[in-house]
This record gives structure tokens, sequence and C-alpha cells, in this order.
């Protein structure tokens, strides 16, 4: 089959019309639709049924479409290692990572990265979901479970817990509680635990809601937790490795807290010679390292923060 045909096919069945094709691959419908029938000859197939809102892939078009697809991200990945220069980092490199640990831990640290590799392009995608690393949905996540996927590189990077934290403010205006018992009167801040996250803060959220507290404020991820927490809005169910960062957040029943959750980061094989690959995980390996050695040093200073 001619690559060039079956290159202006993928380009029509991602778009789902000639003209939104033709656009992409600057060519004018008519050429476009002379090299779609070309294919279709060649194969002695109908590879789209045609209607009035555009086009729809026939059973033969989805498997070629399918085949098309592989190839494609396979270009797109050898493209990424030529990119890939034995002296410089560039280029666009998608994580994927959850909302609470983007927006609280990684993103205030990238400016770091870009110090190092002012070239380099993020596509940071936040969310709960588990983006399918070896479709390239992502080049790099980090997640709070070790993956399950095959053909995935993976690195430990630490363990954290759900702890309770509060600020000076909202404890001096509402007591500070020494037991469960004590949460009663206070507001509690976390989410529900129905909520998409790890099985361990919502099994400790679901513990604390059990005791009646009097007010709660509910909210679907630790991002919003942690604001509810700086504004001394309540009692917070917060990770830990926010401690080192936020110095105003005052741990509340030291005795409380999560099992412990494991953070890896992983990539797929195919990635492992990429220069923005290695680039993003030797810079997030330096800060657990830096994490990790303020957390000693903490625990040190206070015993009963640990």
């Amino acid at each position: 089959m001619d690559w060039d045909k079956l290159r202006i096919f993928h380009a029509v069945a991602d778009a789902g019309s000639l003209t939104h094709a033709g656009d992409v691959l600057h060519l004018s419908q008519s050429a476009v639709s002379r090299q779609i029938r070309a294919l279709e000859d060649s194969l002695g197939t109908t590879l789209f049924h045609r209607h009035a809102r555009g086009l729809i892939l026939t059973e033969q078009g989805e498997l070629l479409f399918e085949a098309t697809s592989s190839m494609v991200r396979k270009l797109d990945t050898t493209a990424a290692r030529i990119r890939d220069s034995e002296e410089s980092v560039f280029g666009e490199l998608k994580v994927t990572t959850t909302t609470g640990f983007g927006t609280m831990w990684l993103v205030p640290r990238l400016a770091k990265l870009y110090d190092r590799y002012p070239d380099l392009k993020i596509d940071l995608m936040l969310e709960e979901r588990v983006l399918d690393l070896p479709m390239r949905e992502a080049d790099v996540a980090i997640r709070m479970k070790e993956p399950n996927q095959q053909d995935l590189i993976r690195r430990r990077l630490l363990n954290i817990r759900m702890r309770l934290y509060a600020t000076p403010e909202y404890l001096a205006k509402a007591g500070t509680p020494e037991t469960l018992e004590d949460l009663g009167p206070h507001r509690l801040i976390c989410q529900n635990p129905q909520t998409p996250q790890v099985s361990s803060g919502a099994v400790l959220s679901q513990m604390l809601l059990a005791r009646n507290v009097s007010s709660t404020l509910m909210v679907n991820n630790y991002f919003g937790v942690l604001q509810g927490v700086l504004n001394h809005v309540g009692i917070g169910v917060l990770p830990d490795y926010l401690s080192s960062d936020f110095l105003s957040l005052t741990r509340v029943l030291p005795d409380i807290q999560s099992g412990e959750v494991p953070v890896f980061l992983a990539f797929p094989e195919e990635l492992r010679a990429s220069r923005r690959v290695a680039a993003f995980r030797d810079f997030v390996l330096e800060e657990i390292q830096s994490l990790r050695r303020q957390q000693t040093e903490e625990q040190a200073a206070d015993p009963s923060a640990g």
C-alpha cells in the first residue's frame, strides 16, 4: 500500500471530514477525495460511509485506521528520539499526575526545571484518571499506586500519608483538639470518601466523618482542601509532603494518619533513551531527595511531627 495514501486516509479518518483533513494536509478537498478513492480501488473495498454530516468508517476502514494509528504512534516516538540531541533537551513532554500532587507539589517546582532547559515544552495533564502510557496518552506519569500496565519502566519515589492540619490562627480561635472526641465542635475539610482519590485518604476521611463533626467542607481535590486550611476555615485532611512547603500548617492529632501511599514515576520502555524523559525523571528524583531531607530534619526537630 502507498504510504502517502495511507497518511491521507489516516487524516480523513481522524478528522471525519474530507474538508478538515484537507486543511490539516494542505490539500484541496478534491485531491483528498481522489486519493481515498484510489486507495479504496487498490484494496477493493469501501473504507467510509458518506453521509450529510461527514464520514463514518466501515468495518474494513476501522481495521485500517487501527493499523495506521499504530504506525503514527511509532513514527511519533521515532521522531521524538531523533529530535532528542545528545547535548540539549527540548521539545514537548506530556506529563500526567493527580490534581493534588500536580498543583501543590510539582508545578511550584517547575521553574527550576525550566531554568535548566528553557526550550522544554511541558504539557501537564492533571486528573485522577490513569492515562494509557503505552498508547502514548502521556510520556511520563506520577501516580499514587504502582502502574500495572506492561512495558513500563517504573520507579518508586516515596511514600506519603494523609494527616490532619490546621493554621495557628484557626486553632487559636477554635481550640486545639487533643483526642478524636474533641473533633466534634470543629469544621472538617476533606474529600468526600466517594470522590476518586487514594483509598487510604478515603478511609481516613470516612473514619473522621463518622465522629459526627458539627460542620464540614467537602472539596473534590486536595488543592481545594489546602486553600480551605490556609484560609483558616477548619482542620483539613492533607498529604504530608505539604508540610515542608507550607510552614504555617500545624499538625493536629499527631497519632491520626492514613496508611502509607506509594508514589511511582513511570514511562514507556520505548522512551528509555529520551533525553526529555531522563531530564524530567532526574529533576523529580532530586526534588524528592530534597523533600526527604527536609522531612528528616523536621522529624528530628519535632518527633511528634513524624
